[in-house]
């Protein structure tokens, strides 16, 4: 149960609008967001380090005359993403404990001019989450486990998990998280809170530690589909460093201006049967029947085909691309940093094992390792069949051959348990991927609660329909509010629906 003072600051941090109505200046909001920070994150590990000139950009702020779309909004970055100031930029890993670069992201810069204050970075899955396939999402050797804040014991999913978990748990209004596959959708989701990964080239990967220029992108994660829709507006747009943005100002709009509360009426939405299941089956159901409510029009799709194929040369590009941009990244960090190339992260997390590979270890960077290069026939082969079996031959397909204008199905299962034996043991998913491989837009919206646990609706559309993804995901949301507060227990097991049934019967 959270005290009055805590749920004020949730309810503060709803909206910008309620923000500025409950908190009336930067520094009160900043304020509020660090009081929250120190308060909870101990039980969560989600904020990996705070800012501590964030006070002093609040009142610079005040100090304004003009106030941004995001006046005095405290936002979090997922700690591969650099900012100025004294933090450095770990993505996790104690190889780059000095990383302290003092430059902002564009994206960053781009939240400053807008108003917003970065009170600090959150934990994440080491590298992305693209060193183990035996890992444990949400653990990083600089932070530690991330928690759910509806059940400590359950995991927040990769990558973004500190992002989702200290979004849903109110230290900020929103945080910005990055995806190369389901790294912002997946830990939304889980988290109970909104998260959109918008189309690739929409938003600046530059200064940001990457894994694939093929498939990764940063995006908002916040508690209302309005919240993201400003904080995507403010990060939007052309970056001459990261040319897959050189299209981005053309597309570019006002995205909170164009959320309708009425998009679904009469929109053809397909259903992606071929993707649900894992115990999401009952709330997909209401889900339906909501948007039928809303006047949308829907169409079963039972099938899609070739998703392994999909998945399988997917994988020969993140490992090739992980290499090669890797390394381009490693080369521009300061002196400080030791480690210049994949190589270098390899051995290093050899040489320090008993802090960096205490869980689990590194075969999947050494695979990487063994690439041979963005030249390599094999990989380009690769590329070019897994974006056209994704894209044109997948969702493109999808939507002109049932004639509708997005696709929608449950985004992740309930949470899984930490598992410091076996990692991550993942009971299935949606189709996600198909937005990822393809650099598609996907939104994930909370769908409600399976015993106690957030999933969440997703919507995915074509190549830069971001602005209708985003307002068919926000009349849903307007029409449902099925977001739920977390109540950070202990376990699901000592909830008070539950518990009763797992103790013995009486005689």
């Amino acid at each position: 149960m959270k005290s009055a003072a805590a749920l004020a600051l949730v309810l503060a941090f709803s909206s910008p609008a309620v923000a500025q109505q409950a908190a009336p200046s930067a520094q009160a909001n900043t304020a509020a967001a660090l009081q929250r920070i120190r308060a909870l994150n101990p039980r969560l590990n989600a904020v990996i380090a705070v800012d501590p000139t964030a006070m002093d950009q609040a009142r610079a702020l005040d100090r304004q005359k003009g106030r941004g779309v995001l006046h005095g909004m405290p936002i979090l970055l997922k700690d591969n993403i650099e900012s100025m100031g004294p933090l450095p930029t770990t993505a996790g890993s104690l190889a780059l404990a000095q990383n302290v670069t003092n430059r902002d992201a564009p994206l960053v810069a781009r939240l400053r001019a807008a108003g917003a204050v970065i009170v600090g970075k959150t934990n994440l899955s080491e590298w992305a989450n693209i060193r183990s396939d035996n890992s444990i999402s949400g653990w990083s050797a600089v932070g530690g486990q991330t928690r759910n804040p509806y059940a400590l014991n359950r995991n927040t999913c990769g990558s973004s998990s500190g992002s989702g978990a200290a979004v849903a748990a109110g230290m900020a209004p929103a945080a910005i998280g990055t995806e190369t596959d389901g790294s912002i959708t997946c830990p939304a989701s889980i988290n109970g809170i909104v998260g959109f990964k918008p189309t690739v080239g929409l938003v600046s990967r530059s200064r940001i530690v990457p894994i694939s220029h093929s498939q990764d992108t940063a995006g908002p994660m916040a508690r209302t589909v309005r919240d993201a829709a400003l904080v995507l507006t403010a990060i939007a747009g052309s970056d001459p460093a990261d040319p897959a943005t050189e299209d981005a100002d053309r597309h570019k709009v006002d995205y909170a201006n164009t959320l309708a509360p009425t998009s679904l009426r009469g929109t053809r939405i397909g259903v992606m049967r071929f993707a649900t299941g894992f115990g999401t089956d009952a709330l997909f159901e209401q889900a339906l029947r909501d948007l039928q409510a809303q006047g949308a029009v829907l169409v079963d799709i039972k099938e899609f085909k070739g998703r392994q194929e999909i998945g399988k040369n997917e994988h020969a590009v993140l490992m090739a691309e992980l290499k090669a941009d890797m390394n381009a990244y490693l080369a521009t960090t300061p002196p400080a940093v030791r480690s210049r190339t994949l190589a270098d992260l390899i051995q290093f997390n050899r040489a320090h094992a008993s802090s960096e590979m205490p869980l689990f270890g590194q075969e999947t960077f050494e695979t990487a390792e063994k690439t041979k290069g963005l030249d390599d026939p094999e990989y380009k082969k690769a590329r070019e069949t897994s974006y056209r079996l994704a894209g044109p031959e997948g969702i493109d397909r999808l939507l002109r051959e049932n004639n509708v204008v997005a696709l929608v199905g449950p985004t992740m299962p309930p949470a899984w348990p930490i598992d410091a034996v076996n990692g991550d043991q993942i009971s299935g998913g949606g189709a996600g991927g198909l937005a990822a491989v393809a650099g598609y837009p996907h939104l994930t919206v909370p769908m409600g609660l399976v015993k106690g646990l957030p999933v969440g609706l997703s919507f995915i559309g074509a190549r830069w329909d971001d602005a209708r993804i985003l307002s068919l995901g926000y009349a849903y949301e307007q029409a449902t509010h099925r977001r739920v507060e977390p109540r950070f227990l202990p376990s699901i097991e000592d909830s008070p629906e539950i518990a009763p049934y797992l103790r013995p019967a009486r005689r």
